[in-house]
């Protein structure tokens, strides 16, 4: 699906300057029934100021008042930018349409406001096949808004079988790089409004595979490979900084532990087991939760007579579960949401990993900052004495034994620093105070969980806890040179009833990785 290319070539397209009608897309289909991308001109204009209209039609539906479900603004063909109206106001209706997250305060959707400058910039930088993939990501998510929330419910499935099943991959970024580039130039308030929304679409298509509802457009959902969830994942580099971002549906992680034992041993992520009602509807509040992961790595390099030293260390880690639904009056979710408002995954383990690409031989002697804990344990013994009170066999006779008692101090977080390679690895892990076991691998123990997560149930670690930093050491004969840097991560969200009765409890992974340039380049 390319409906971008399309569009851009329409000026030069003979067959729809001579016609009198329109042009079509079409975006999704059958024999009977269609969703198309049509595009209108005004025919008693001149070629110079000709004005385009779009709209999207679904062709076929009985239970539609009008074929015609969204129309968009005037386009000019003699303005130098004569599509970006179009983009701006289908970005612009897609943030508006953004799901919140019950808990912010601070993004709101509804009053952003794009601004064209840096959408018109990605648009000048990159030809329109490599844009196509943006494009594909705004209006695929628009579609979904008219057709599964505005409008019949046989709209609705028809856009999950014929339109989002089969292009559910454009609503990711990690092999288009000019999507990272447009949600870096839009700020980092759009693009939570951006992933948020994607992340609401792709639940809702992972729920109605799970369940079952008719053939989406793919064939059964099994759990996606490291570096392959859909979702957000991306590296940046700015003043200073590595940043490693990664934003991710539950349902699109794979399940690691659970109690069910419908759960096969391929690790496939399979429909709905038959579950008490209270359970399900546990289920499918929790499937609309997503994680936000934002990882910064502080860097320096130095430049010494033999070599060049490269440090790093973390800066910090801020993983939040965000909740996604919509105000009152916009779905069922949020009245789910009230029920089950206190029902949250959490991060139980943490594993952020830096160092050069692959197969390079210029780069040795990895320094590690910090050594493996001796961890402090404390021995309490007790002796008693025994002995007899009174004189004469008929006293009575006092018995005691000795006691000896162990008490050992941890902490709910151990971090620990290691390497692989030439890659320096941090690794977070929450443990059980009760158990003393990893909180991923075990039955629920609310007891061991109270304080150690946020007020909103996330994590955040600052250089405090990650502050001890590693260093490499470069050939001096780089300089000048570009290498590439890889950085990737590794969650673990693990749910435990909070206040629900219910005996369900899972464990998800995800894990992702990107890359980004490190110049060699001495500074003054």
């Amino acid at each position: 699906m390319d409906p971008w290319s399309w569009i851009c070539e329409l000026p030069e397209s003979q067959d729809f300057s001579e016609s009198d009608t329109h042009a079509v897309f079409q975006l999704g289909g059958d024999l009977t029934r269609s969703i198309q991308l049509r595009v209108e001109r005004d025919s008693n204009a001149d070629l110079e100021s000709l004005s385009l209209t779009f709209k999207v039609v679904a062709e076929g539906f009985s239970h539609l008042k009008s074929s015609t479900i969204w129309i968009s603004n005037t386009c000019t063909l003699s303005s130098e930018k004569p599509f970006l109206p179009l983009v701006l106001q289908l970005l612009q209706e897609l943030i508006s349409h953004s799901p919140t997250t019950g808990e912010s305060t601070c993004t709101k959707s509804e009053t952003l406001e794009i601004k064209p400058g840096p959408v018109n910039w990605v648009m000048d930088s990159h030809s329109p096949e490599s844009f196509s993939s943006v494009f594909n990501l705004i209006l695929v998510t628009r579609l979904f808004w008219l057709c599964v929330l505005d409008a019949p419910t046989e709209v609705g499935s028809f856009f999950f079988q014929h339109l989002l099943g089969p292009h559910v991959k454009s609503l990711t970024c990690q092999h288009a790089p000019v999507l990272r580039t447009f949600l870096v130039s839009l700020g980092v308030d759009a693009e939570l409004c951006i992933v948020r929304a994607v992340s609401y679409v792709i639940s809702k298509w992972m729920i109605s595979k799970e369940v079952g509802l008719g053939n989406l457009g793919l064939k059964q959902i099994t759990s996606p490979l490291p570096h392959q969830s859909l979702g957000f994942a991306y590296a940046t580099e700015a003043h200073g900084l590595w940043t490693l971002k990664g934003y991710f549906p539950i349902l699109s992680m794979n399940l690691t532990t659970n109690n069910s034992s419908s759960q096969n041993h391929n690790n496939k992520i399979i429909k709905f087991p038959l579950v008490e009602p209270k359970e399900a509807v546990l289920r499918y509040a929790l499937s609309h939760q997503h994680a936000e992961v934002i990882v910064q790595f502080e860097y320096s390099v130095m430049f010494h007579e033999n070599y060049i030293r490269v440090n790093a260390h973390v800066d910090n880690v801020r993983i939040h579960v965000s909740k996604l639904g919509f105000h009152k009056g916009r779905g069922t979710e949020n009245q789910i949401a009230d029920c089950y408002s206190d029902e949250k995954y959490f991060p139980s383990r943490v594993q952020v990993w830096m160092g050069p690409e692959i197969g390079s031989s210029h780069v040795s002697g990895l320094s590690l900052g910090r050594s493996t804990k001796n961890e402090e344990r404390e021995i309490e013994v007790l002796r008693v004495l025994k002995g007899n009170f009174g004189k004469g066999k008929v006293a009575p006779r006092v018995k005691a034994r000795a006691r000896i008692s162990t008490r050992r101090k941890i902490k709910d977080w151990r971090i620990e620093q290691e390497s692989e390679g030439n890659v320096a690895v941090f690794d977070a892990v929450l443990y059980d105070r009760e158990s003393g076991q990893e909180v991923m691998t075990v039955k629920p123990n609310q007891e061991g969980l109270k304080n150690v997560f946020t007020k909103s149930g996330g994590m955040v670690f600052g250089r405090d806890e990650y502050g001890d930093g590693v260093g490499w050491r470069v050939g001096r004969e780089m300089e000048g040179s570009v290498l590439k840097w890889r950085m990737g991560g590794k969650i673990w969200l693990t749910y435990w009833a909070n206040k629900l009765c219910t005996s369900f409890y899972e464990t998800r992974c995800v894990e992702w990785c990107d890359e980004v340039d490190l110049p060699l380049v001495p500074t003054s």
